[in-house]
């Protein structure tokens, strides 16, 4: 095994944060749209 500088480390830690981040926003996004319509059909 390898030792992984800690910058490295700590970078991809952040990435993955990131990515998960901007999939709940995304998801949120989608969700209050879907919202938006379902209460405009009525």
């Amino acid at each position: 095994m390898t030792e992984l500088d800690p910058n490295a480390e700590r970078q991809r830690i952040i990435k993955g944060r990131n990515r998960v981040l901007a999939l709940v926003l995304f998801g949120l996004a989608v969700l209050f749209f879907a919202i938006t319509i379902v209460k405009k059909i009525p």
